[in-house]
């Protein structure tokens, strides 16, 4: 092989290493979770302004609410990372699999915790930066470090963090909280957990198993 044809060999590997490792840090973001999140904020914004509000602010507030979840997100995998590699559903997570380390994922969710909020201070208004790193304390501390492990009820409270992004939609627009946004936050509240309990039901088994007890694995669904 000559040197042209293994500079050429090294640069491709070099490429596919940095796209797996881009991958693997865009999956500790739960993607598919930021896109539930999200559709309930552009929405609740349109509510707020009565019409289309400034497609400037929609754009900050959506990339400052997707940084804030997937900094939660991201910190969940790293408290979760013992559990998630005895679990079939969650055992090709990043941190599972290696390809990030739980150094990089903490300093990953720490970065995207300061940007989200200092980017929402800057471009929205304080109110929603306080929301939205009110968030990520409810879903990291209050969700994953003290309900998950230790009450059925997890879910139900620990849903209140999913409610947020109503909050952070309409202060984002108004610079305030009205009843309005109250009641949508409730709406989502109750939502949740009859929305997460079917998903519980069918990975029961594997939550017994790591001793999570969800409510879907605890209680029979007859």
């Amino acid at each position: 092989m000559d040197i042209s044809t293994t500079s050429h060999v090294i640069a491709t590997t070099d490429r596919r290493s940095v796209g797996r490792t881009v991958r693997a840090y865009v999956a500790l973001t739960k993607p598919r979770v930021l896109e539930l999140l999200l559709v309930t904020t552009v929405p609740v914004m349109i509510l707020a302004q009565g019409g289309l509000p400034n497609l400037w602010l929609i754009f900050a507030t959506v990339i400052g609410g997707s940084l804030s979840a997937g900094s939660a997100a991201a910190f969940n995998m790293y408290l979760d990372r013992d559990i998630d590699a005895h679990m079939q559903r969650t055992e090709n997570r990043p941190l599972v699999t290696g390809e990030v380390s739980p150094r990089g994922a903490l300093i990953f969710a720490w970065t995207l915790a300061v940007i989200s909020t200092v980017w929402l201070w800057a471009f929205t208004n304080p109110l929603a930066a306080g929301l939205s790193a009110a968030a990520i304390f409810f879903y990291v501390v209050i969700y994953t470090m003290i309900l998950k492990r230790r009450t059925e009820q997890n879910i139900v409270w620990g849903g209140i963090a999913g409610c947020f992004p109503v909050l952070i939609g309409w202060s984002a627009v108004t610079g305030s909280l009205t009843w309005a946004p109250l009641i949508l936050f409730a709406l989502v509240f109750l939502w949740t957990p009859p929305h997460y309990w079917p998903l519980s039901m069918k990975y029961a088994d594997q939550y017994d198993e790591v001793d999570v007890p969800m409510l879907g694995a605890t209680r029979s669904g007859s």
